[in-house]
């Protein structure tokens, strides 16, 4: 069986969320980043979690992580100026025994466990995989304000996150990035840039990335209708 690594990314700066650290702020009560953490808690293929945050943020996520009961947390590690910078920062305390290497975003706590497994499934079998759903919108491509193309949106779909990724091969796409400067946004970008082929596994739109504050307020009312469908109100 594969040993799987998660590195959380929660080193962002929360811009869009009116001076709210959207890691700490409570949804129904417990922390987002602690929910993100409980997904992959409770599952037993994953054998470790890594927390990348700001450093005036670690010892509130430790804490986080021990009232929680996050056994597998294996310590947080300094977030840089960017994404790429803060996973890569968390890559230096994977395991040695890791085969497969998952990144989530921290602010999206509503992730479905069964897709995750899955998913893990995939980038087994295909190198790497990401949890996507469909486009639903029609998309323009524009220049100048002004309509240049309509890309068929049966072709187009919505990354989320986890993208796991069989260990060597996401080492050589960040190795292959620092080599040429590159900083991107997208995890499957750097598998992308060495030649890694992606399957899309297929998620709900239920996971939400949580960016602004109407973003709480949309991921409380999921939370809120799942809840009642386990009780059966």
């Amino acid at each position: 069986m594969d040993r799987v690594s998660v590195i959380i990314a929660a080193g962002g700066r929360s811009q869009r969320m009116e001076g709210v650290n959207k890691q700490l702020a409570l949804l129904r009560g417990v922390p987002v980043i602690a929910r993100s953490m409980m997904v992959f808690q409770g599952l037993e293929e994953v054998d470790e979690i890594i927390v990348s945050a700001r450093p005036e943020d670690i010892d509130t996520i430790e804490n986080i992580a021990m009232i929680y009961g996050i056994t597998k947390f294996a310590g947080c590690a300094e977030g840089g100026e960017t994404r790429q910078q803060s996973v890569v920062s968390a890559l230096k305390k994977v395991s040695r025994e890791t085969s497969l290497i998952a990144v989530h975003d921290g602010a999206r706590p509503l992730v479905n466990a069964e897709f995750i497994r899955q998913c893990i499934r995939d980038a087994s079998i295909f190198g790497g995989a990401a949890l996507a759903v469909p486009v639903k919108d029609t998309i323009k491509q524009a220049d100048g304000g002004f309509v240049t193309d309509t890309p068929d949106r049966s072709r187009l779909f919505i990354t989320q996150t986890p993208q796991i990724f069989k260990k060597k091969l996401y080492f050589d796409g960040v190795n292959f990035a620092g080599d040429h400067g590159l900083d991107f946004t997208d995890d499957c970008q750097l598998a992308e840039a060495v030649g890694g082929k992606i399957h899309l596994t297929a998620s709900d739109y239920r996971n939400i990335k949580i960016t602004t504050p109407e973003d709480m307020a949309i991921a409380d009312a999921i939370l809120g209708a799942l809840e009642r469908k386990d009780s059966g109100a």
